[in-house]
Parts: structure tokens; C-alpha cells; sequence
């Protein structure tokens, strides 16, 4: 039996070849694991395309993974709302660990962390403190949330625009 590796309720995990120390959110009531991606499409050929993240994210890069090694899964959100969603394996290190982890691509540009690592992932391989803490993502500006951002450019156009959804104030 392999000794297991004590992470917190969030770790950095690096994309083996892609991008490293990319904040994650560790959450045992995750089923799965999920990450920020964009430009997501299939080709005519059956290739599933993404990028990790987007250019509004510190972590993209721009470079686009190709894969026709992929699945869809019917995924069901914390709101109650249910989703279809790419899934794809990629190697990540987490604490030195280098492990193959099946990931849904989403859009996760108004959570806090872009990574979500969840169960499957943890399972077999990782113990959970969860008094233990990597990073300081909440506190973070260049990790808070776009909304957070767009609001606090301009507060009243993000009002108007978000909260009224452009329709005239009272």
C-alpha cells in the first residue's frame, strides 16, 4: 500500500507540461474533479479542443489541447442545475504526486478557485486536513472572481448592467 499524502482544503496543482502552481479547491463533497477551460469544441474529425482557463486568467497560456480521448457526463452543480460537460484525463502534481485525474471542463470564471479537485481525484491517494490551508485565494486580487472585478471598476455600471440586466431604474 502506497503512503498517502496529507493536503489541505486547497493545494496548488501544476499541469504537468502546461501550467504549474495554479490554486485548487479541495472539496471531499465533490464527486468529481472539474477545471477552467474555454474555447471548447469538437471538430469534424471527433477531436475534442479547450484551453485551460481563459486570457482573463493569470494561468492561460493560450495554448489549445487536442484529445479525441474524452467522455460527456450529465453533471449536476451545487445549485441544483444540471449540465452536460466534456471530461478528459490530464496529468497534474499535486504536492510532488504526479497522478492522472479526469477533469469536467467548465467555465469557472466567477468561482474562487479555477480547479476544483473532488473525491475521485483524492481517493486512494490523498488525506484531507482541513485546518490546513496552501493559499490565500479569497484575499487575492488576481484571483477574485471577474464579477468581483467588473463591479469594482465602475459599481454603478456593473448595477445597471448585471443586477438590472440593463433594464431602466425605478
Amino acid at each position: 500500500m502506497s503512503q498517502k499524502t496529507v493536503i489541505g482544503r486547497d493545494a496548488e496543482v501544476s499541469f504537468v507540461g502546461l501550467v504549474d502552481n495554479v490554486p485548487a479547491k479541495v472539496d471531499t463533497g465533490a464527486d468529481a474533479s472539474a477545471v477552467w477551460a474555454s474555447d471548447i469544441f469538437v471538430d469534424k474529425d471527433g477531436k475534442l479542443h479547450f484551453k485551460l482557463f481563459d486570457d482573463s486568467s493569470p494561468y492561460y497560456t493560450g495554448e489549445e489541447i487536442t484529445t479525441d480521448d474524452y467522455s460527456v457526463a450529465m453533471v449536476k452543480s451545487a445549485s441544483g442545475d444540471t449540465v452536460m460537460k466534456y471530461k478528459v484525463k490530464l496529468s497534474i502534481r499535486i504536492k510532488g504526486k504526479r497522478i492522472g485525474a479526469v477533469f469536467g471542463l467548465s467555465d469557472r470564471s466567477t468561482h474562487n478557485y479555477p480547479i476544483l479537485i473532488g473525491r475521485r481525484t483524492l481517493q486512494g491517494k490523498f488525506i484531507v486536513d482541513v485546518e490546513e490551508k496552501v493559499t490565500d485565494v479569497e484575499k487575492d486580487v488576481k484571483n477574485t472572481p471577474r464579477l468581483n472585478v467588473q463591479m469594482r471598476e465602475d459599481p454603478y455600471k456593473f448595477y445597471k448592467e448585471q443586477y438590472l440586466n440593463g433594464v431602466d431604474e425605478k
